[in-house]
């Protein structure tokens, strides 16, 4: 196996240096995509599954999201003015929701970020100029989210929106008018558990590293998203095997996908990326985490109060 390995590393080297770095990666990415389409076939021969987290394969999302992204917009009629993405969050984007959206099915999009070198970083790449993509720097709050997607073109009926702030999550998509996604991905914090609809309160200055050392303070529970999205006219489908994405889908677009509840459709996070106050790893677990931020309030969506997490969940 180690020698195998040794003669793989040896082959990459000699490409890399036969093609360039950049050549490489672009090598690289066609096979992921090449993969990706055989998957992509597999599940439209399937048809419906029980879970939306069957259809997972990863080739650019943190986990198996595109897969799943692919799996509902095949089950969706989207036409071809609606293939349109909005997300924001994205970092340098070399890691994100859409770019497969991007890269493979040729959507036009718009990306938002707070950080002006990843912005650049995007701008910079060749797939800015191979693609129809918009990337903006941008620091998001409830009061410039529509206009920022007016002012760059994206507006009325979009097939995909994904949030993922890390912080004022909830908050922003109560507010998004500007858009009429089909599909909506939002990161839920699954320390808030399955039972309680609770957001951190609004701060348009949020900043998770700041709020709390543990980097577990952040967002909204999986519940307060069900039941925004119940008022904005969406149905819950599931969430990713990570426990960190859920998918809502109009209810005009539903079709025969099955629709669930909260506690059906929680996933627990098996990542664990809690810090201590010197910002180092300590790896807790479910129970502990949410200990851990027990001191701090968060605002409960069904009573429209603010409340000590240690007394809501005793």
């Amino acid at each position: 196996m180690t020698a195998l390995r040794n003669l793989l590393i040896g082959k990459l080297a000699t490409l890399g240096r036969a093609m360039g770095l950049e050549g490489l990666r672009d090598q690289i990415t066609e096979s992921k995509l090449l993969t990706a389409r055989v998957l992509i076939n597999q599940m439209k021969s399937v048809g419906l599954l029980e879970r939306i987290a069957d259809a997972e394969f990863k080739v650019f999302s943190q986990f198996g999201d595109d897969g799943i992204i692919q799996y509902l917009v095949h089950q969706i009629n989207i036409s071809a003015d609606s293939q349109t993405f909005i997300e924001f969050g994205v970092q340098d984007y070399q890691e994100s929701n859409t770019r497969f959206l991007l890269m493979n099915d040729t959507w036009r999009g718009l990306i938002l970020d707070g950080s002006k070198s990843n912005i650049e970083k995007v701008i910079q790449g060749s797939d800015y100029w191979r693609h129809d993509l918009t990337a903006v720097t941008a620091f998001i709050d409830r009061d410039n989210i529509n206009d920022l997607f007016i002012r760059h073109g994206f507006t009325g009926e979009i097939g995909l929106l994904s949030i993922d702030i890390d912080g004022n999550d909830y908050w922003v998509w109560e507010r998004i008018e500007a858009v009429n996604p089909m599909i909506v991905v939002a990161e839920y914090n699954s320390t808030f558990g399955a039972q309680y609809a609770v957001t951190i309160p609004y701060d348009a200055s949020f900043q998770r590293s700041r709020a709390h050392y543990s980097n577990l303070y952040w967002g909204a529970s999986l519940k307060a998203f069900c039941l925004l999205a119940e008022r904005k006219g969406y149905a819950f489908v599931g969430s990713n095997s990570a426990g960190n994405n859920a998918y809502f889908v109009r209810l005009d677009k539903l079709a025969n996908i099955k629709p669930l509840d909260t506690v059906q459709g929680y996933v627990a996070a098996r990542f664990r990326e809690s810090r201590n106050a010197e910002g180092d790893l300590t790896y807790l677990g479910s129970a502990a985490r949410l200990h851990e931020i027990s001191s701090m309030e968060v605002f409960d969506i069904e009573h429209a109060a603010m409340v000590r997490i240690a007394d809501l969940y005793k």
